[in-house]
């Protein structure tokens, strides 16, 4: 599905299925993404702030260049993900799956909320 550079602020997507979508540039500020499947899904440069992504699955996932600025992450798969140049700036990781994750000197952490919970050793 290609809904690159879609507006989709405020969309109510819970559990909605995005697997190998392509979602670049797509505006998702404030959207309901709890429980979605993005395996996979290129979210490279899309604007995520304060999305409900709890308990999504982003295993795969391309977030490079992405912003995530105050999202809720509690308990989202983001096993294998792309992080590079993410901006994960106050977002709450708490009890998400980061194993495997890959981040650069440009990807934001600061504010970001963790726990012994998170797994992932990168922090």
């Amino acid at each position: 599905m290609d809904l690159a550079t879609a507006n989709l602020t405020g969309a109510r997507l819970r559990g909605a299925r995005f697997g190998l979508s392509f979602l670049s540039g797509a505006d998702l500020t404030g959207a309901d993404l709890a429980d979605a499947y993005l395996e996979r899904a290129w979210l490279s440069e899309a604007n995520l702030r304060s999305a409900g992504l709890r308990r999504a699955h982003l295993a795969g996932a391309d977030l490079s260049g992405a912003r995530l600025t105050g999202a809720d992450l509690v308990d989202a798969d983001l096993t294998g993900a792309n992080l590079r140049a993410t901006d994960l700036t106050g977002a709450d990781l708490t009890a998400a799956n980061l194993t495997g994750a890959d981040r650069n000197a440009t990807t934001t952490i600061t504010g970001t909320t963790t726990t012994p919970t998170t797994k992932g050793t990168w922090w």
